[in-house]
């Protein structure tokens, strides 16, 4: 499936981002972009709640940025929020808001997905190289570093500091001076220091710096010629120069230096005194900048599902490969859900393709917490899936598969908080009923089965002489359909009569 035009939203703790590119083979042509300074980040209480004010400057961002996509298929948009959602305690409150406001869903991603997304749309707007490249975005309330070559991350971070955080705690009132800023610096540094050693020691040799906050930072060491010999980018000595020249104006409004936008002002001290630290700490004396970030690698990312570069796939091939799955137990309980599954609905249909996925991913790492402990090791699975760093999934996606993992034995009570009727049952049955027929792990081939699904649950036609020769399966069938009657739902087991062959 092809598309023309493809969409990426960025929900930063600062700005919001729509970025619409058009596909032409298989590269992107950015063809119009929508920027909304939203300071989300400001709006976080100490709770940890995001205030009435800023969720309505975020709505009606969301607004805007959904009356330009309309029109726009459901999978040629991806949107992403990022920091300040991830903290929000009231997250689960503001986003479905947020969400029907643009009019797609919005994935809260984490912060090494956020970092990889990154990297691949700072590298995609960079001219090709073959060397390895050190990538900082400087955000709003994280701050990313990566390594990687070409469009491959290959190490990856991201730290919990950035303009609006950095603004809060040591810039509130917006004065600067050198005692606030050599506080903000350190601060900073010590984050830096737990990375540095690695980094230093994996290497790179071009420091790209990506974001608003860094390109920001290069347009007024310009065009103010405040780099060394008139030079381009990000330079120490031009970094020292405005960190001086801010602390003498007292602030970053009343700094008398061209290309200083308004919008930014606000969390430039901040901004400054990171990436003096990044500079320090790393041992950087040049920067360049790149146009592309986060946006733009949402872009890519989306491009590659399309062609059939998931990297999602790739993330459940190496999850596999590092919890030493057993591949054979994965092929039989695949092939078995799968065929249950093809039983209620289409599997080739676009509408379905979503759930063909996710049982797919799901039976792939439904052991994988055997790897800790074989005793309630679908528990130990749920744990690594929340909170595991799952290249290309959402934090929503990783909560869906941990809930599948988590579901596919035991008690189903676990699931309450799954709404009747809703989709994700059936790949729980799917799953349950998969690895329950196969758990004997040999090749001995299944009966032909028949699935019905109803509004009040499930039904297994299975051929009776086939239950009588395997009764420990039986039994455990039985006790299945009881733990379904205990959450009000059905699970019906129909033994069907065989006719004798005709001689």
């Amino acid at each position: 499936m092809s598309y023309e035009l493809i969409a990426g939203v960025d929900l930063g703790s600062n700005s919001f981002r729509l970025q619409i590119g058009r596909v032409v083979g298989d590269r992107i042509h950015p063809l119009d972009t929508l920027k909304d300074t939203v300071r989300l980040g400001s709006g976080l209480t100490r709770e940890r709640l995001l205030d009435h004010a800023s969720q309505q400057r975020a709505i009606q961002a969301l607004r805007r940025f959904g009356e330009r996509l309309r029109g726009f298929a459901p999978e040629t948009v991806r949107a992403v929020t990022t920091d300040a959602m991830r903290v929000a305690r009231n997250a689960h409150i503001v986003l479905p808001q947020a969400e029907a406001a643009l009019g797609f869903p919005i994935e809260i991603i984490g912060g090494r997905e956020e970092a990889r997304l990154i990297f691949i749309g700072a590298a995609k707007a960079l001219p090709p190289a073959s060397h390895r490249r050190l990538v900082v975005d400087i955000g709003g309330g994280s701050t990313e570093f990566i390594i990687g070559e070409q469009a491959e991350p290959l190490l990856m971070e991201s730290l919990f500091m950035g303009g609006i955080s950095y603004r809060q705690r040591f810039f509130p009132d917006g004065r600067v001076d050198k005692k606030r800023f050599y506080a903000a610096e350190v601060a900073a540094a010590r984050e830096i220091e737990a990375l540095t050693a690695d980094y230093q020691r994996f290497g790179w040799q071009e420091a790209v710096g990506s974001s608003g906050s860094a390109q920001e930072i290069a347009e007024i060491l310009e065009i103010n010629e405040l780099n060394p010999d008139g030079g381009t980018g990000i330079s120490r000595e031009g970094l020292a120069k405005l960190r001086q020249l801010m602390i003498r104006a007292g602030s970053a409004e009343l700094l008398d230096l061209k290309g200083m936008r308004s919008e930014r002002l606000p969390i430039l001290p901040g901004v400054t005194a990171i990436m003096s630290a990044v500079f320090s700490e790393l041992g950087i004396e040049q920067m360049t900048y790149s146009e592309g970030a986060l946006p733009l690698g949402v872009l890519y990312d989306l491009l590659g599902r399309f062609e059939h570069h998931d990297t999602r796939d790739e993330t459940v091939v190496e999850f596999k490969r590092r919890y030493q799955v057993d591949k054979a137990q994965v092929v039989r309980v695949e092939r078995t859900a799968l065929a249950l599954l093809g039983a209620i609905i289409k599997l080739d249909s676009p509408e379905h393709e979503n759930e063909v996925h996710f049982l797919r991913w799901a039976v792939s790492l439904h052991e994988i917490g055997i790897s800790v402990a074989h005793s309630e090791f679908h528990k130990h699975g749920a744990y690594l899936l929340s909170h595991a760093d799952m290249p290309g999934f959402s934090k929503r996606d990783q909560a869906r598969l941990a809930l599948f993992v988590l579901g596919q034995r035991g008690k189903l009570q676990k699931l309450a908080s799954m709404p009747a009727g809703d989709p994700n049952w059936r790949l729980v049955f799917c799953l349950r009923m998969a690895s329950l027929l196969h758990r004997a792990r040999d090749e001995q081939p299944l009966p032909e089965l028949s699935v019905k699904e109803s509004p009040v649950g499930f039904q297994i036609d299975i051929p009776a002489p086939w239950l009588d020769a395997n009764p420990i399966t039986a039994a455990a069938l039985n006790d299945e359909a009881l733990l379904w009657r205990r959450i009000g739902s059905k699970l019906r087991i129909k033994p069907v009569p065989v006719e004798p062959a005709v001689q």
